[in-house]
């Protein structure tokens, strides 16, 4: 097949199953590296297809990866332990992973003439607004309050301080809290935790319900990589882009709001909290006028998309803990 192809490292995951699939309709060969810690299910059934290809194995795997990367010109690369509680269960295999892995990825990727790299990184490093009035962008200071933070932190550095002259043009993305459905689900994240534990009739405790965080769909997560992929390497080269939409900075109150118009009467219990490492509004205003990305979904979508799979019994127990990055 003479097609483009493209390798996404963590393509079984919450983000990578809806990017491979989006990859695929697109008309790219698709890659998958991952080591299937959280199973395959999500991408099984793309092993009937001639366009995709699966190999098991290690970001730190310096063979594995090699294999892996034959005849690829792009790269997308979510392979990570993610979020703070998973990251803190192990913080040296964390560090091994994220930043290791990471590092070797890079490498390897350029000896075999890659050229874009996609780093999916976090709007958590920006932790705490300094001006509670104003918005943080690109430019604006990197305060990591985790260790999963710290690590994306120190991958942007290392790709941002690669040779300009090198073949793999890389690009970090800063993804907002991401929510929605996913060929494998998450009920760990703030929307989709929020919904589903309404739409079950539990009551639900909220801390800190003024803090601020922007919030973006998986499905447009996943679209932010393609658009990087596909726009002119001069615009995406050794540069950082915010992806979500400016409009969609939500403080925790707002969103309960939102669930509270779809299930009216459910039951929430407000527990004050007045400090909170991480408080922050993003500007996306970057990758709109540079790329001319622009999301298609917005929270009170992803509720309703939540809230429907929950009541329609799409997801038979969705208190599993195979929902969670952490059990």
């Amino acid at each position: 097949m003479n097609k483009t192809k493209v390798l996404v490292t963590g393509g079984a995951g919450y983000i990578g199953s809806v990017l491979v699939r989006l990859l695929l309709d697109k008309g790219y060969f698709v890659k998958v590296l991952d080591n299937l810690s959280f199973g395959g299910e999500p991408i099984l059934d793309l092993l009937n297809r001639d366009d995709f290809e699966f190999i098991k194995g290690d970001i730190r795997d310096a063979s594995i990866v090699a294999q892996a990367l034959q005849g690829v010109t792009f790269l997308a690369h979510l392979a990570s332990i993610v979020g703070d509680p998973a990251c803190a269960v192990d913080p040296d295999l964390t560090k091994s992973i994220n930043i290791d892995g990471s590092m070797n990825l890079y490498t390897q990727a350029e000896i075999a003439g890659v050229k874009k790299f996609v780093f999916a990184s976090t709007c958590s490093n920006y932790g705490k607004m300094k001006d509670p009035n104003s918005y943080v962008n690109e430019e604006s200071e990197l305060a990591p309050v985790s260790l999963y933070a710290e690590t994306k932190v120190h991958i942007e550095k290392y790709l941002l301080g690669q040779p300009k002259s090198n073949i793999c043009a890389p690009t970090c993305l800063r993804f907002s809290t991401v929510y929605g459905l996913s060929l494998r689900p998450r009920f760990d994240l703030t929307v989709n935790e929020f919904s589903k534990d309404l739409a079950l009739g539990k009551e639900l405790t909220i801390f800190g319900e003024q803090f601020w965080r922007p919030y973006c769909h998986v499905v447009d997560l996943a679209r932010s990589v393609i658009s990087v992929f596909e726009a002119p390497t001069e615009k995406t080269a050794f540069d950082v882009f915010n992806v979500g939409d400016t409009e969609e900075n939500y403080q925790k109150q707002m969103i309960i709001d939102v669930i509270l118009k779809r299930i009216p009467g459910a039951s929430v219990n407000y527990v004050t909290k007045n400090e909170d490492p991480r408080d922050y509004r993003v500007s996306f205003e970057k990758i709109k006028s540079q790329l001319g990305f622009e999301i298609t979904k917005r929270v009170p979508d992803g509720v309703d998309q939540i809230v429907k799979a929950v009541n329609d019994g799409f997801i038979i127990n969705p208190d599993d803990p195979k929902y969670r990055n952490v059990n």
